[in-house]
C-alpha cells in the first residue's frame, strides 16, 4: 500500500450527499445505459414513453416526434397533460416536481395509479432527460391554458408560467442534449423513425408522426393490424410457409398477452419481445413462457396426430423456432425490469401466465388449422434432422484456448501480441488485397484474414452447411468466440473486427453477407461494438509533376474531391484523378496510410440497426422474391451516382 493511500482521510467530510438531479449528471450511465449514440437516443425513448403511457391509458391517439434543424428534439401528444397544480408536500407545481425529482410521477401505486400499464415505472425518465439536456422546455395544454416552464441541465430557469390559451390538451417536451455529457449529440433520423414505426405497430390504431426538419422528411405511422402487421412487415421479403399470420390476444390475471407469429422457409429465428411497449431485447420470464408453450404445444400436437412416433425424441426449442418470426407483447402492472434500461423482465409469475395463455391458444389454433400445423411440424422435423449434422460440424469450430495457435486457419496472418487489448483483425476481400494488407499492417497488433470470394448466404442454408463453409470456418476459428449457442465473448481473440472490402458493388455485397452472418450467428460481437467497416478512399488526386514534395490528396466523397480540385486549380497545379474501385489498386503504403493506420484512417462502428438494415436489404436484393427487388430498384434507381457497367 502506498504512503499516500495510508494517509488518506476517511471521515464525515468525505461523505457526499448528491441533491436533486446531480446523481444523473454525475453517473448518467446508471440512468440511460451510456453516453454513446445508444444513450443519446434513449433520451428520446424516455420522453416518447410518457406519451405512449397516455395512449395505453386511453387518453391519447396522436404523437408527433420532430427532429429540428438545431438538432433538438420535441415530442407532442394530445393526452391529458402533466398536472400543473401545486403539490402541498413540496409547495411546488407538480410539473416542476416531475421534471426535477427522481422517482416522481403518476406511475406508482400499481392498479390504483394514473397508469394501469406503463413502461416508465422507475419515475426517472423525463427528469433524467432534463438533467442531461443543455436546455429543455415543457409545455402543458390543459383546461384551455398553455403552461410553460424552462430548464437548463435540470435546473429551473423560470417558474411555471401561463403562456397563452389553447383548445388543445396534451404535453409538449422539447430538449437539446448537453454536449458536455454526450460524445456526439447528433441524432440519427433512421433510428428515430424506426422507433416510431415500432411503437405504432405495438399500439394498434395509434398515429405517430415523425418529422425530420434537417432532411425534409415526414412519415406517418399507423397500423390497424398491430403486431400482426409488424410480423408481415418483417417478413415482406421472405417466403412464408403459411399465408396468414398466427395472432391471438388474451387477458389473464390483469396481464394482457398478445402474440403474432409466422414461419418462413428461412433458417433463422427473428423474435422480439415487449413489455408495456418497452423492447426487452434481453428477453425475460415472458419470453421464456412463450417459448416453453410453443415447444410443448408443437410436440403434443405432433404426438397426438402420430407425426411423432412413440420412439421418436421430442423436438427441441431450437427445432420448433427455426424460420419463426414472432412478436410477443404483454401489458402488465408493476413490471420488474433489470435496470433503468429495461433490457430484461424479471417478474417470476409472468412465465406461468404467458405459458398458459399461449399454450391454450396454440392448441386451439392447431386443432382448427391442421394443414398449417403439419407444415410447421415438418419444418421442425427437418431442423431436427439437420441438428445432428450441425453438431458434428460444430466440432470444427471448437478450440481449447482463445490463443491456441494450432487451430488457427492457415491463411490467417496473426498479430504478435498475445493478449487481445488493442488488437484488430481485418477481414479482407480477396487474396490479392489480403497480400497488400499484410504488407501494410503493423504486425504487432494487426491481423489479416483474406476471404476467397463471397461467403455462403446464411439466410438460405441450414447450420450444417454454414459450418461446412471454409470461409466461415476460418472466421470462427480466427475470432475464437465459437458460434451460435457456443458463443463466448470472453474468448474473443481481438478487440476489433474490421471488414475491409472494395468500394464497389461486389464489395458492398460481401460486406452485407458478412454483416448478415454476424447478425444471425455472432450477434454479441455487434452488441459489444467490436465490428467495424473500413472506409477506403474513393479517389486519389495527385499533382502530375514528379518531385518529392508534390501534392497528393485522398477523397472519401465527391464533395471532398471537388474541394481538393479547387485547391489544386487555385494553386495552378496540374493534376490527375484516380477513382479507386478496389483495394488492389492501391500499393501497400497507400492502403496503410488511408485505410489501416489508426492515425489517419476512417472506421465506422457498426450497430444492430446497421445489421438489421443490411439483412433486410440483402433479403430484398438477393432473395428469391422478384417483386420486392423490382420495387426497390425502381424506388432507388434515381439515387445511383456511380454505376459499374
Amino acid at each position: 500500500m502506498t504512503e499516500q493511500l495510508k494517509n488518506a482521510h476517511y471521515d464525515a467530510e468525505q461523505i457526499k450527499i448528491l441533491k436533486g438531479l446531480e446523481p444523473v449528471r454525475l453517473r448518467p450511465g446508471m440512468y440511460i445505459g451510456d453516453t454513446s449514440t445508444r444513450g443519446l437516443h434513449k433520451l428520446v425513448d424516455e420522453v416518447i414513453d410518457n406519451s405512449i403511457d397516455e395512449a395505453l391509458a386511453g387518453f391519447c391517439d396522436t404523437i408527433v416526434v420532430t427532429l429540428h434543424n438545431d438538432e433538438s428534439i420535441s415530442v407532442l401528444d394530445n393526452g391529458r397533460g402533466i398536472p400543473v397544480g401545486i403539490n402541498k408536500e413540496l409547495n411546488k407545481s407538480t410539473l416542476e416536481i416531475v421534471m426535477t425529482h427522481l422517482h416522481a410521477g403518476g406511475k406508482f401505486g400499481g392498479k390504483d395509479s394514473a397508469y394501469k400499464y406503463s413502461g416508465g415505472l422507475h419515475g426517472v425518465g423525463v427528469s433524467a432527460v432534463n438533467a442531461l439536456s443543455e436546455w429543455l422546455i415543457a409545455e402543458v395544454y390543459k383546461e384551455g391554458i398553455i403552461h410553460r416552464q424552462k430548464f437548463s441541465k435540470g435546473i429551473p430557469l423560470t417558474k411555471v408560467e401561463v403562456a397563452g390559451t389553447t383548445d388543445k390538451t396534451g404535453t409538449y417536451i422539447a430538449f437539446k442534449p448537453d454536449k458536455t455529457i454526450f460524445n456526439d449529440t447528433s441524432f440519427e433520423s433512421k433510428i428515430l423513425a424506426d422507433r416510431c414505426r415500432e411503437l405504432a405497430f405495438l399500439n394498434k390504431g395509434l398515429t405517430i408522426i415523425f418529422k425530420d426538419e434537417i432532411n425534409g422528411v415526414e412519415k406517418d405511422f399507423c397500423y390497424e393490424g398491430g403486431i400482426a402487421s409488424f410480423v408481415g412487415f418483417i417478413n415482406e421479403n421472405k417466403t412464408p410457409l403459411h399465408e396468414d399470420v398466427i395472432y391471438f390476444s388474451e387477458e389473464k390475471d390483469d396481464v394482457i398477452v398478445e402474440v403474432a407469429m409466422q414461419y418462413t422457409d428461412g433458417y433463422s429465428e427473428i423474435s422480439y419481445s415487449f413489455v408495456n411497449n418497452i423492447n426487452t431485447h434481453e428477453g425475460g420470464t415472458h419470453l421464456t413462457g412463450f417459448r416453453t408453450a410453443l415447444t410443448r404445444s408443437i410436440n403434443d400436437y405432433a404426438r397426438k396426430t402420430g407425426i411423432l412416433k412413440e420412439n421418436d425424441s421430442n423436438l427441441t426449442g431450437d427445432d420448433v423456432r427455426e424460420g419463426l418470426t414472432s412478436i410477443l407483447s404483454i401489458k402488465m402492472t408493476e413490471p420488474q425490469f433489470e435496470g433503468q434500461t429495461k433490457g430484461r423482465l424479471g417478474n417470476t409469475e409472468i412465465r406461468g401466465i404467458v405459458d398458459s395463455a399461449c399454450g391454450e391458444n396454440l392448441e386451439i389454433f392447431f386443432e382448427e388449422n391442421p394443414s398449417t400445423a403439419k407444415t410447421i411440424i415438418e419444418k421442425a422435423l427437418a431442423a431436427s434432422r439437420a441438428r445432428e449434422a450441425a453438431r458434428k460440424a460444430r466440432e470444427l469450430t471448437r478450440r481449447k484456448s482463445a490463443l491456441e495457435i494450432g487451430t488457427l486457419p492457415g491463411k490467417l496472418a496473426d498479430c504478435a501480441r498475445k493478449d487481445r487489448e488493442g488488437t484488430e483483425i481485418f477481414i479482407v476481400e480477396g487474396d490479392s488485397a489480403g497480400g497488400t494488407a499484410k504488407q501494410g499492417r503493423d504486425r504487432e497488433y494487426q491481423a489479416i484474414l483474406p476471404l476467397r470470394g463471397k461467403i455462403i448466404n446464411v439466410e438460405k442454408h441450414g447450420e450444417d452447411k454454414i459450418l461446412n463453409n471454409a470461409e466461415i470456418q476460418a472466421m470462427i476459428k480466427a475470432f475464437g468466440t465459437g458460434f451460435g449457442d457456443m458463443f463466448d465473448i470472453e474468448k474473443a481473440r481481438y478487440e476489433r473486427i474490421i471488414i475491409m472490402t472494395d468500394a464497389d458493388v461486389d464489395g458492398a455485397h460481401i460486406r452485407t453477407l458478412l454483416l448478415t452472418f454476424f447478425y444471425r450467428y455472432t450477434r454479441p460481437l455487434i452488441e459489444h461494438g467490436m465490428v467495424y467497416a473500413a472506409q477506403p478512399p474513393l479517389y486519389k488526386i495527385e499533382e502530375k509533376r514528379e518531385r518529392a514534395d508534390k501534392w497528393l490528396k485522398y477523397a472519401w466523397s465527391d464533395e471532398e474531391l471537388e474541394e481538393y480540385k479547387k485547391e489544386f486549380e487555385e494553386a495552378n497545379k496540374n493534376y490527375f484523378i484516380q477513382r479507386y474501385k478496389g483495394l488492389g489498386e492501391m500499393d501497400w503504403k497507400q492502403l496503410k496510410e488511408t485505410t489501416m493506420d489508426p492515425k489517419s484512417r476512417i472506421l465506422v462502428r457498426l450497430n444492430l440497426s446497421d445489421a438489421e438494415e443490411a439483412d433486410r436489404v440483402f433479403e430484398t436484393l438477393m432473395g428469391e422474391e422478384v417483386e420486392p427487388r423490382r420495387a426497390f430498384i425502381e424506388k432507388h434507381a434515381k439515387e445511383v451516382t456511380d454505376l459499374d457497367i
